[in-house]
């Protein structure tokens, strides 16, 4: 059984194949994660694109851990150069990894990591991540507005379990978040990116109501669900 747990904003955790995945580990400074930077455990980083509330604290915990960093290429060589472990790929590309599949998807937004300094980093194109382990597939959008192309990918993928950003402002909203859900046609969808900055409050439950023929479930930093 492979067990998926949400820690606030984007993080997703992924217990697979005797690993532990991390999407998106945006720990420090994010109001609602449950996780402590100083002492999470993976073997495994999975990035969605550059930006610092994706990124996060992805430096840190792969080198605590001696962790794989799995990443667009451009991000992927940026963060090679800081002494990490990477696996570059592309949009459209997959890989059969020991822990599972990773197939990256579009995802229409944009990718950039700002350092102290305020240089701004080009990190490539921003991506969705298609995880297969255990004859399970999840979804993890990234951050998105909506696209036709939804639908093809859930067409093209039996998809158990979808991670949907629902903030609106940077990413969608409720609203269009349901029809991305509809598109997919995922057993089960969980809204993610949301209430960590005041520009990106929603109320989860209403973006529940919104689903037509999906399940959704909202997820408290920490839940997890068993697939």
């Amino acid at each position: 059984m492979m067990k998926v747990s949400f820690h606030g904003h984007s993080v997703v955790m992924i217990e697979t194949n005797g690993k532990k995945i991390l999407i998106d580990p945006f720990i420090r400074g994010n109001s609602q994660t449950d996780l402590n930077a100083d002492t999470v455990e993976c073997d495994v980083i999975l990035l969605t694109h550059g930006h610092n509330d994706h990124v996060g604290d992805t430096v840190e915990i792969a080198k605590r851990n001696n962790a794989l960093v799995v990443a667009t290429a451009d991000l992927a060589t940026y963060l090679g150069f800081q002494g990490l472990n990477v696996h570059g790929m592309n949009i459209g590309g997959a890989y059969e990894f020991d822990f599972g599949r990773v197939k990256l998807t579009q995802a229409f937004h944009s990718s950039h990591y700002t350092e102290a300094n305020q240089n701004i980093v080009y990190t490539g194109m921003p991506t969705g991540i298609l995880f297969t382990a255990e004859g399970k597939t999840i979804y993890h959008l990234g951050d998105t507005g909506l696209f036709s192309d939804l639908k093809m990918i859930g067409e093209m993928n039996d998809i158990d379990l979808a991670f949907i950003p629902i903030g609106d402002n940077f990413t969608m909203g409720p609203e269009d978040a349901a029809i991305a859900a509809k598109w997919i046609g995922a057993k089960l969808v969980v809204p993610i990116h949301y209430n960590t900055f005041p520009v990106i409050q929603q109320d989860p439950n209403k973006f529940i109501e919104l689903l037509d023929g999906v399940e959704g479930k909202v997820l408290q930093p920490g839940e997890s669900i068993t697939l």
